[in-house]
């Protein structure tokens, strides 16, 4: 894999820390700033609604920018907006820096996204996804539990202060490691579609199945992890040190997942999802049963991590085939399909925390997402598996 993918791997590492590090943060941000702890959920659905939008508004306004310059540019106001949530004694404002921070992400990974199949072969594209979303995974491992390590021995702030230093290097990466724009660059740009023929794809079936699934899949997946704190300390009863480690087994497996589909995305897409698809539906209530045994929670964070992002990556990879007609979008429509599940899975979760099933409530609504994902597929097998 060529070495400017990994540098776009480290920016994508950076992000995914600061839109993953809130599921052990949300306590004490919610103390912080007078808010319920539920309330404090909806930065988390704000993020994902922001990159929701932002994908494709930002990716067709700057489809026709160099990519070096509007990666970079991404970079630098997402990390203006982290600098400011730090200091932010204000809920709204807070909210706001992450609707912003969204809206850079969100055209950074959908720039990223689109790069990163151009610079592997056609037939590769699964693997060079799976270099890319590696730094979304190794966040999970590292930057989440880090995050929240950090959040737990000096304040949730310096949580925040550690992603603006983070985003930090990965511009220089991007400076020195993306090529400005040249004559391969200006060829491509006169061979793009126009942009009304890049949306018309957003008509096709099997693209709109493909977004369909992969939100309601990462649905699935952020409604329980952006409320696994509570589950850690109050159900399993362990103590905040342990939201960490919880955190880093489903990064764990979250690596594993992502790099095992990688290698089968590209040739066997339909297997992963025929197998990952069910037993993803059983973890979630399997956590809910045994959620209040530690060595059970662990394991299953780390299966779950394992499922719910071999599958989601998948699918982004059958997105970005689907919409191989539409290059400069492509990227976009994947990122807005994830996102649409970012901003609601915690939406849901939230409803069930004030219910009978209190803390094990997302881990629920987690199941009957990815039913119904499963249910929606069923009858069109082989659009959902590409083939």
């Amino acid at each position: 894999m060529p070495l400017p993918l990994y540098l776009l791997a480290v920016a994508v590492f950076a992000m995914g820390t600061s839109e993953f590090m809130l599921a052990g943060l949300l306590p004490d941000i919610a103390s912080d700033l007078d808010v319920t702890v539920a309330t404090a959920g909806a930065l988390t659905s704000a993020f994902a609604v922001g990159m929701m939008i932002g994908a494709p508004l930002v990716a067709a306004l700057a489809r026709n920018w160099p990519r070096r310059s509007s990666l970079l540019a991404f970079v630098l106001v997402f990390t203006a907006a982290h600098a400011v949530g730090a200091v932010t004694t204000s809920f709204p404002v807070m909210f706001a820096t992450r609707v912003v921070a969204a809206l850079a992400n969100a055209g950074f990974l959908a720039v990223a996204l689109t790069a990163a199949t151009t610079l592997v072969p056609p037939g590769r594209k699964g693997r060079a996804l799976a270099v890319l979303l590696s730094g979304t995974t190794v966040a999970t491992i590292a930057g989440v539990p880090g995050g929240s390590l950090i959040g737990t021995l000096f304040g949730w702030r310096a949580a925040f202060w550690t992603v603006t230093a983070l985003c930090l290097p990965a511009a220089l990466g991007i400076l020195k490691g993306i090529p400005a724009g040249g004559e391969r660059e200006r060829e491509d740009a006169a061979d793009k579609p126009a942009l009304r023929a890049e949306l018309a794809r957003l008509t096709g079936r099997r693209l709109l199945l493909a977004m369909l699934l992969g939100a309601l899949v990462n649905a699935a997946t952020f409604a329980s992890f952006t409320f696994l704190a509570p589950v850690v300390t109050g159900t399993a009863r362990l103590g905040e040190w342990w939201i960490s480690v919880v955190l880093a087994f489903f990064g764990a497996g979250s690596l594993i997942g992502v790099t095992v589909a990688g290698r089968l995305s590209d040739r066997r897409p339909g297997l992963v999802i025929a197998v990952g698809g069910p037993l993803l539906l059983l973890g979630w209530p399997a956590l809910a049963v045994l959620a209040g045994e530690p060595v059970a929670l662990l394991t299953l964070a780390f299966v779950q991590g394992a499922l719910s992002f071999a599958l989601g990556s998948t699918l982004i990879t059958r997105i970005l085939y689907e919409a191989a007609e539409a290059p400069t979008m492509a990227g976009s429509y994947a990122t807005a399909a994830l996102n649409a599940g970012a901003a609601i899975g915690p939406l849901i979760a939230a409803t069930t925390l004030a219910t009978g099933f209190g803390n094990l409530g997302p881990l629920w609504a987690s199941a009957l997402l990815v039913a119904t994902a499963l249910l929606t597929a069923f009858p069109f097998r082989t659009e959902a598996a590409g083939g």
